[in-house]
């Protein structure tokens, strides 16, 4: 982006659970767009959503593409504390790179917003994965956050509610609520 980023405050952006439960105290929120990353069902999850046995499925940021998403406004007295949290909350396992990107928030602003993106390297990196790989696993997991199919269709309400369409969580979703057979 060639327009400056405005550095008066702190801003995380969220493109998957972040946005419907943050769990942290932001001044307030809007819609962003990243680019150069796409969301992505493509972390194997062993904790939240998932077990090492049976492990669940959770978003990630890929490089390439575009991702719209929240970005949250964090003051500078609550950082410190909103940054603790989120390293304790999305860095169980290491599977995320923390970057600082440019995001373009919904009023025109440019910040740079805390993102978590994936590191294609982990153990955890799944890739693009089939829809019917991603029902199967998604279907039968359950983490310390709860059950996987409740992460997945949250985010896919939450994001229809904001505008966004993601059309392979929409087919994803969709199959989840409709009680599809899996792929054998």
């Amino acid at each position: 982006m060639d327009a400056p980023y405005d550095t008066t405050s702190h801003w995380v952006f969220g493109y998957g659970s972040l946005i419907w439960n943050p769990g942290f105290r932001f001044a307030r929120s809007q819609l962003a767009l990243l680019r150069g990353a796409h969301r992505s069902l493509c972390i194997y999850s062993t904790h939240h959503r998932g077990t090492p046995e049976q492990p669940g499925l959770v978003f990630g940021l890929v490089h390439g593409g575009s991702c719209q998403g929240m970005a949250f406004e964090v003051s500078h007295e609550d950082w410190s504390a909103v940054n603790a949290y989120l390293r304790e909350r999305e860095q169980v396992t290491a599977v995320y790179r923390e970057a600082l990107r440019p995001v373009q928030l919904a009023d025109g602003r440019s910040v740079a917003a805390l993102t978590y993106l994936v590191d294609e390297s982990h153990i955890q990196f799944a890739g693009r994965l089939a829809v019917e790989e991603q029902l199967r696993l998604v279907r039968h997991s359950a983490g310390s956050s709860g059950p996987n199919t409740e992460y997945v269709v949250n985010t896919a309400d939450h994001l229809e509610r904001l505008g966004i369409r993601d059309r392979g969580l929409l087919e994803l979703t969709r199959l989840l609520r409709n009680g599809a057979s899996e792929a054998a």
